[in-house]
């Protein structure tokens, strides 16, 4: 068994920042001014620059980023490098179309995605499909980090709590202080959140830095284990790359929890100014643990895919037993780590309950007041997460790729006035069912890749999605109706 990195000093510290998540749950249900949806998930609309970026920050950063990509960087080299850029490639996602979308939801009021595409198209089914894509694809953002946060828990306490302890027992502290403030108190743990990952990453850099004599041994030393660690990528990679970076860059961007960010904005100049700072954030966070995965590919060699995965955990704890005066110091990245992943599952949980509540529950309750709505989200965001927990504890999960197919009607949909919902409903059907057998067959051990001639499956759904557009649009007769709502600017 691993030395356990979260000893009694390092129980103290977790347990002492868990409480004090609570207590700024309970600092945003001090801070409501009414019982209204819009108080609830977008905490009135009233984040100045600082909340707004350092939620965005927070929630981008997964337990997928800090895992999962260092445990990708260990196998592939070189060639992952481009993950930071992919990370970036949200940040221009997000200047395209955020500035314009804001504007409109303080015009017309919007609370979710599909509040603004149901007002663009008129199309009740475009908005429904783009609420259920959804609510699936946060589903599974859910289970899978909250799976690698139990593990994270198990692991670095040295398996004094199982998974299932970590996983329930974070979950019950996120749907606490979730439903005690909504959007406010989750935005505000998720400046805590931000400011602990940004010095965890921060802080195993420097140690990485100093261990390794600026990086020098470590490169010297994966020349000899690995010979084609360095190799440049060939062509097939480099369409793997493009499909990435596509895929992040349109599916992310688009994120229910990111577009909630984007209206709770307390005006343009926030928005805008916290996107550009936000661009410079991956290479203090997605770099760093490329690095950590480059490290450790060289501290620990020859590792497979499970034990990859784990890097991260196994570099911190070599460190720790090296630099015992640095013991302290790791234990602030665990907590970073642990940050990462909360945040990104309560923004998760935040989003699909505004669906659940504004977009599937609210449409068959017209004359239900304010007050019953939120009591109805609030309720929904415990049973959830209750079923959340339990299959993350029995089941492996992986995330599907589904949001990006909601892209082209909002980017199209702000820019391209002439529009119809025909077209983007189609496009929209088509390219989520192409993505959705792709995916599924490849679950069943059909012969069928995940990544089609290297592209990943999302994004040969997002080609099939825009050529539906275009042929719908183009040919007379099959488009519908002009929509009911005009987009003008905001």
């Amino acid at each position: 068994m691993e030395q356990a990195i979260l000893d009694k000093g390092g129980l103290i510290f977790v347990a002492c920042y868990l409480v004090l998540l609570l207590l700024l749950g309970v600092a945003g249900r001090m801070m409501q001014k009414e019982k209204s949806l819009e108080d609830f998930y977008l905490g009135g609309r009233g984040f100045g620059m600082f909340v707004l970026l350092m939620t965005l920050y927070a929630t981008q950063y997964s337990g997928n980023t800090l895992l999962g990509f260092a445990g990708r960087a260990y196998r592939e080299g070189f060639t992952f490098l481009y993950a930071p850029l992919a990370m970036m490639a949200i940040i221009g996602g997000y200047l395209i179309y955020a500035p314009r979308l804001y504007r409109l939801s303080r015009r017309d009021g919007y609370i979710t995605t599909s509040d603004f595409l149901h007002a663009r198209f008129g199309c009740r089914k475009i908005a429904v499909l783009a609420s259920l894509i959804g609510i699936v694809a946060a589903c599974n953002h859910i289970l899978t980090n909250l799976k690698a946060m139990g593990l994270l828990v198990e692991e670095a306490s040295g398996g004094m709590f199982p998974l299932w302890q970590g996983i329930l027992g974070l979950s019950l502290i996120m749907v606490i202080y979730e439903t005690l403030g909504g959007m406010r108190s989750v935005a505000w743990t998720d400046v805590l959140q931000g400011l602990l990952l940004f010095g965890g990453c921060a802080i195993i850099f420097v140690v990485i830095i100093f261990k390794f004599n600026g990086l020098e041994l470590m490169s010297q030393d994966l020349r000899e284990i690995r010979p084609d660690f360095w190799a440049p990528p060939d062509w097939k990679a480099k369409f793997a790359w493009l499909s990435s970076i596509i895929l992040l860059g349109l599916g992310i961007s688009v994120y229910p929890y990111a577009v909630q960010r984007i209206y709770s904005a307390r005006n343009e100049n926030a928005l805008r100014r916290s996107l550009q700072i936000m661009v410079f954030m991956p290479i203090f966070t997605t770099f760093f643990m490329v690095v950590v995965g480059w490290v450790g590919a060289a501290m620990v060699p020859e590792l497979d895919r499970a034990g990859s995965d784990r890097i991260t955990v196994s570099v911190i704890n070599l460190l720790a037993v090296e630099f015992p005066p640095l013991k302290f110091l790791l234990v602030l990245l665990i907590g970073a780590v642990i940050a990462a992943i909360m945040s990104t599952i309560d923004s998760a949980l935040l989003s699909i309950s505004s669906f659940f509540t504004q977009d599937l529950y609210r449409p068959l309750r017209p004359k239900a007041t304010q007050a019953e709505l939120t009591y109805v989200g609030k309720l929904f965001s415990w049973v959830l997460m209750a079923v959340m927990a339990g299959l993350a504890i029995v089941s492996q999960n992986t995330i599907w790729r589904l949001l990006i197919q909601i892209a082209p009607a909002i980017y199209l949909g702000l820019h391209v006035k002439k529009l119809k919902a025909g077209p983007v409903l189609a496009g929209m059907v088509a390219g989520t069912g192409f993505t959705l057998v792709v995916m599924m067959a490849n679950k069943l051990g059909l012969p069928m890749p995940a990544s089609p001639f290297g592209v990943h499956a999302g994004v040969w759904g997002l080609l099939i999605n825009l050529t539906v557009i275009c042929l719908c649009s183009w040919k007379p007769g099959i488009s519908s109706s002009d929509s009911k709502a005009a987009l003008h600017e905001g």
